[in-house]
């Protein structure tokens, strides 16, 4: 029984975690290299709340999958300026859409 309650709470914690969690993309100007890559991967895996980073320097895109503890928007957007670069437009992207783009490309 007492292994059962436990299933059961792990399963609702593990469901109220995915249900907070969002994947954010940012479109971000300045980015021309392969540097300017590390350094935003770099700074954005040291941020609590995020929990994978992928930069795309062909789209001069930024997406952050963050936890349920993710980080404001604002916060994002300074550690951008505060890297060397200009944030210019934030997406905010459901679970769903962000799990198709994954597995398209």
């Amino acid at each position: 029984m007492k292994n059962f309650l436990l299933l059961a709470l792990l399963i609702t914690v593990a469901l109220s975690f995915s249900a907070n969690a969002k994947t954010i993309e940012i479109e971000v100007h300045g980015m021309t290299c392969a540097l300017c890559v590390d350094t935003l991967n770099r700074k954005f895996n040291k941020m609590a709340g995020i929990s994978k980073v992928k930069v795309n320097i062909k789209m001069k895109t930024l997406r952050l999958e963050t936890a349920s503890t993710s980080p404001a928007i604002a916060m994002i957007k300074q550690a951008i300026l505060d890297a060397g670069f200009m944030p210019i437009k934030v997406t905010i992207i459901s679970d769903k859409e962000a799990k198709e783009t994954l597995t398209q490309g």
